[in-house]
């Protein structure tokens, strides 16, 4: 997995790319290092190497993951390999990581640390980064999945390599936008629609907003399941009804669902083949419609058709039983805790509050707000660890939790019906 770590690269210098010949700067500045019994190092000894560069940082679980990995192929290859973790992070930071508990299980690993340098010359986005140097000249840039020992033997024995260059993309930019786009004067994007099924190798698995100022114009979404992007899309579609979603207003018609989740192998890994990655822009005047528009562009070129639809469904509706207002906030700072051991509102939004008990796992059909209330609300409960006791609580409030029918918006997946020529 790969986190996202953003950096910015001095106007001064100039990046490196793959095919350019290592500056001899970057061989002799001592390097400064933790978790070794040397202060700094250098790279002078190790040119004739094959040097694999890897980012990190404290935060991301997969660098640390990755860490046993990186130790073993190491050992395994000695001489041959020159393994160097890089961090921005100062020698403090590191200290206190690898002191702690979680940190202990790495403190073994050298790292370098409080890197300008090598983030100078490979500025990136994303960590773990991997630059894998040979014979002095940049060899290839990419994710950490690709360090193998399959890869490594093919590189040092000058065979073809099948590395997947990664050369991040910058998150702010619709998709694949060539830079060329920036080169026109006077050139304004109205609209773009991107739509890919695969791994994109140079993206995180995720999700961002194309903004100017407050206002959203574009989302993009990389590396997910269809179904997450629809659902990414409902909950938009909903909140500016003030309808809470989640996935009890989800109802799939689809025959073949397969396609719509993650495919596992068997080691119950991923697989890449069946991700989707999806990037959506509107005019600025068309901002308020952009989800719906989204969800019809998305339907035009996949196998199934999501639609927001009323549906009679059975639900849990939310009703005050007498006129004692015993909600409405006295104000101050906001706090919300909703969770089966505790919940504790103080000025909180009515529909916040109804989207947290659709949340609770013992709660298994869609909630209704029929209480009435607009505003915010305070409200305190004990543990609800089940429906019982929810309704208990509830009750203190002259408020019940019934189950009945209502005709509410659903998210509707249905498989997409052939078209007929005339």
């Amino acid at each position: 997995m790969m986190t996202l770590l953003f950096l910015q690269m001095p106007a001064q210098q100039k990046a490196l790319k793959i095919g350019d010949q290592i500056p001899e700067k970057v061989w002799s500045t001592p390097l400064e290092v933790v978790n070794s019994p040397q202060k700094t190092i250098d790279l002078s000894a190790d040119k004739d190497k094959l040097i694999l560069l890897d980012f990190w940082a404290t935060w991301c679980s997969g660098c640390l993951l990755n860490f046993p990995k990186m130790d073993a192929l190491q050992k395994q290859f000695g001489d041959q390999l020159k393994i160097v973790p890089v961090t921005k992070e100062n020698r403090s930071t590191l200290e206190k990581f690898f002191a702690s508990k979680n940190g202990q299980r790495y403190n073994t690993n050298f790292s370098v640390a409080g890197d300008t340098l090598f983030h100078d010359f490979f500025p990136h986005q994303g960590v773990p980064y991997i630059i894998w140097i040979k014979d002095g000249k940049i060899l290839n840039t990419t994710d950490a999945e690709q360090v193998t020992e399959k890869a490594i033997h093919a590189i040092l024995d000058n065979q073809q390599s099948a590395l997947q260059t990664v050369i991040q993309l910058e998150r702010d930019r619709p998709l694949f936008l060539s830079d060329a786009f920036d080169r026109e004067q006077g050139l304004v994007m109205q609209h773009y629609s991107f739509l890919a099924k695969g791994r994109i190798r140079s993206s995180t698995f995720g999700t961002w907003f194309h903004r100017s100022g407050d206002t959203v114009y574009g989302r993009k979404f990389t590396n997910l399941s269809l179904l997450e992007i629809f659902k990414a899309i409902a909950v938009e579609i909903f909140n500016q009804q003030e309808d809470p979603f989640n996935d009890k207003k989800i109802i799939v018609e689809a025959k073949n669902t397969a396609l719509l989740n993650y495919i596992e192998n068997k080691e119950g890994k991923r697989e890449d083949h069946n991700r989707y990655n999806y990037d959506y822009v509107v005019p600025l005047t068309q901002a308020d419609s952009l989800y719906s528009l989204m969800l019809r562009n998305l339907n035009q070129f996949i196998d199934y058709t999501a639609t927001i639809e009323k549906k009679r469904v059975k639900c849990l509706v939310l009703k005050t039983t007498s006129s004692k207002d015993q909600l409405t906030t006295k104000g101050g700072e906001q706090n919300y805790v909703l969770t089966e051991k505790q919940t504790l509102l103080k000025n909180t939004p009515m529909f916040t509050f109804v989207s947290g008990l659709s949340g609770l796992p013992f709660i298994t059909l869609p909630v209704v707000d029929e209480t009435g209330y607009h505003g915010n609300i305070d409200l305190k409960m004990q543990a609800t660890p089940n429906i019982a006791a929810l309704k208990k609580e509830l009750a203190r409030y002259d408020m019940v939790l019934e189950e009945t029918e209502r005709s509410i918006n659903m998210l509707i997946i249905r498989d997409k019906l052939p078209s007929h020529s005339n």
